[in-house]
C-alpha cells in the first residue's frame, strides 16, 4: 500500500478564469504524478466532487478566482475533514477581499495605495474621487482576480463613465502607481526570487496576462538587492497579516520614487510551468516540479498528524 495519500487536483471552478485553471490543474497533475498517485478532477459546479475521501485524498486545488480563492471551496473541504495545500478558508475570504487585505497588510507596516472603496449602489462622485486620489486611477473589484474588471482611468471624463457602467457589488478606486510592477512567491512563511513584469501596453491586464507575446517578464528582477530584500520583507509581513498558510504570491509596484506599494495577494496563483509563482521558485533553485511537491508537503503532514495513511 502506499505511504502517500492520492493527491486531488481541482481545476475548472465556474469562475471568469476557468480556462485559466484548467490549465493550471493539467500542468500541476502532470508534474505531481511523478512522484505520486495523482487524480485530476474538472470542478463544473461550485460542489466538491462526490467520491473525494478524507482517508484516502490530499487536495491541490488550483481553482482560481470564486469558489477557488474566496473561502468558498475551503470551507466545504473543511466539512468533509479533507485536508488541502494552501491558504484555510478565514485567510481565503480576507485576500479574495483587496479592501480586507488591505487593512490587515497596513497594520503589519506594509505600504499600500491610497484608494476609496465604496458598494456600487453608494458610489461617491467622480469629483470627490479625483478630488481625493487625482485623475490618474484603477478602478478594479474589490472581490475578484486576475485583473477581472479592471479600468484604468486618465480623466475625470474616464471616471464618470466608468461610474455609470459599475456592475452591482463592492468596489475599489485606487490613486494609479507609475512604475514598476514586481511580484515574488512565499513558500511556508519565506519569499522567493522577485519577478518584474512588464506589459507591452503599459497594463498587466487579463489580456497581458493570457495572451502570448503581450508580456515580458525579467526573472530575476533587475532591481539593487536592497530593493529586492524590501519586497521580500513586505511579501513576508503581508503573509503574515493575512494569516496565509503554505504559499501565496504578492503583487507590488515599485514608484518612479522607488517607493513600493502592495497591491494584492494570490491565494492560489497560477501554476503552468510559465507562470510568475514558477517564475519566482526558479530564482530560489526551485524547478516546476520541486516546487509542486514542495506546495503540496504541508498538507501531506496535516493529513498524517490527524491519522492518514
Amino acid at each position: 500500500m502506499s505511504t502517500n495519500p492520492v493527491v486531488a487536483v481541482l481545476c475548472g471552478g465556474t469562475s471568469a478564469e476557468r480556462e485559466v485553471s484548467l490549465g493550471s490543474g493539467k500542468a500541476a497533475a502532470a508534474a505531481l504524478s511523478r512522484g505520486y498517485p495523482t487524480r485530476l478532477f474538472a470542478i463544473e459546479q461550485p460542489v466538491l466532487p462526490a467520491d473525494l475521501d478524507p482517508l484516502r485524498h490530499v487536495v491541490f486545488s488550483t481553482l482560481h478566482g470564486t469558489f477557488g480563492e474566496d473561502g468558498g471551496m475551503q470551507r466545504l473541504l473543511d466539512v468533509a475533514g479533507v485536508h488541502y495545500a494552501g491558504c484555510d478558508a478565514a485567510s481565503s475570504e480576507v485576500c479574495f477581499n483587496k479592501v480586507r487585505t488591505k487593512q490587515r497588510v497596513v497594520d503589519f507596516g506594509v505600504r499600500v495605495c491610497p484608494g476609496i472603496s465604496f458598494d456600487r449602489d453608494s458610489r461617491p462622485g467622480a469629483a470627490a474621487i479625483v478630488g481625493e486620489l487625482g485623475e490618474r486611477l484603477i478602478l478594479k473589484p474589490s472581490c475578484n482576480g486576475s485583473s477581472v474588471g479592471l479600468r484604468v482611468i486618465d480623466s475625470r471624463a474616464q471616471l464618470e463613465a466608468a461610474l455609470a457602467g459599475l456592475e452591482p457589488g463592492e468596489w475599489l478606486v485606487e490613486r494609479r502607481v507609475i512604475g514598476r510592477e514586481l511580484t515574488v512567491g512565499v513558500l511556508n512563511g519565506r519569499a522567493m526570487g522577485v519577478v518584474e513584469i512588464r506589459p507591452k501596453s503599459g497594463l498587466f491586464d487579463y489580456t497581458s496576462k493570457y495572451t502570448k507575446g503581450l508580456t515580458e517578464y525579467l526573472v530575476p528582477a533587475p532591481i539593487p538587492e536592497e530593493t529586492a530584500a524590501e519586497v521580500r520583507r513586505a511579501a513576508e509581513a503581508a503573509f503574515r497579516a493575512c494569516g496565509c498558510r503554505d504559499y501565496a504570491r504578492m503583487d507590488f509596484m515599485l514608484s518612479e520614487k522607488n517607493e513600493l506599494f502592495f497591491l494584492e495577494i494570490n491565494t492560489l496563483p497560477g501554476m503552468k510551468d510559465t507562470s510568475l509563482l514558477p517564475m519566482s521558485a526558479r530564482c530560489a533553485g526551485l524547478d516546476y516540479t520541486a516546487l509542486v511537491r514542495e506546495l503540496v508537503a504541508p498538507a501531506f503532514e496535516r493529513f498524517r498528524a490527524a491519522g492518514g495513511i
